[in-house]
């Protein structure tokens, strides 16, 4: 039976992707790169080490710029995007039923400390939420494993008795090395073919709730 859960955040519990690649966009702009939307979009899940070089090949050849355009990136969604946020459908009362379920629940995302604390406050689900990894404790980001293998130690529990809910490629892919399941939601944006892999794809928070009997989180 499922006895914990990794949980993402960006695009899982917030709708933040459009969001983050905007930050993106902007945060290149700033230091000089013009980069579209569309070039950053289908990378967003990636930590910013792994984006970086698939929207601007030569940027590692500069690592201040690489540095500060991140640094922007960060400052964009914490000062000038993160009031516009949403929580993703069902967020809140998703978290609470997990727990109230008794499963051990922890985050494990590619964001900072910093945007994480923001983060859940948007999501609702701060005080509900305690146990934290974040790029801050892997030596390596998404799709990267090290995240995921990280939170997965501090649950302690065997990697077939754990779920974890996201929202992209990225995070099935860390996952899967790992061994653990992922229950994948499209609200984050990425098309169910994206996803493959994934135990069940479902709408958002409140369309897992909805079926949650015979989710995977229910086995």
């Amino acid at each position: 039976m499922v006895q914990g859960v990794i949980l993402d955040v960006d695009g899982t519990l917030v709708l933040s992707n459009d969001a983050q690649a905007q930050a993106w966009v902007d945060a290149f702009a700033a230091y000089g790169y013009i980069v579209a939307f569309e070039q950053v979009r289908p990378f967003i899940g990636m930590g910013g080490d792994q984006l970086m070089p698939k929207v601007m090949p030569g940027l590692p050849n500069d690592e201040n710029d690489s540095k500060a355009i991140s640094q922007r990136r960060k400052e964009l969604i914490m000062k000038r995007y993160g009031p516009k946020l949403a929580p993703a459908n069902g967020a809140r009362q998703l978290v609470q039923h997990m727990k109230d379920a008794g499963l051990q629940l922890i985050i494990a995302s590619s964001a900072t400390s910093e945007e994480l604390e923001i983060l859940l406050k948007i999501a609702q689900v701060d005080d509900l939420l305690t146990e934290k990894t974040t790029s801050d404790d892997a030596k390596a980001v998404l799709p990267a494993p090290d995240i995921v293998e990280v939170a997965l130690n501090k649950l302690q529990i065997a990697p077939e008795q754990v779920v974890m809910l996201s929202d992209t490629p990225y995070d099935v892919k860390a996952a899967s090395a790992v061994k653990v399941g992922v229950i994948s939601l499209r609200c984050g944006g990425f098309e169910d073919s994206s996803l493959a892999g994934s135990l069940a794809i479902y709408d958002d928070p409140a369309d897992l709730l909805a079926n949650y009997d015979t989710s995977p989180l229910n086995a």
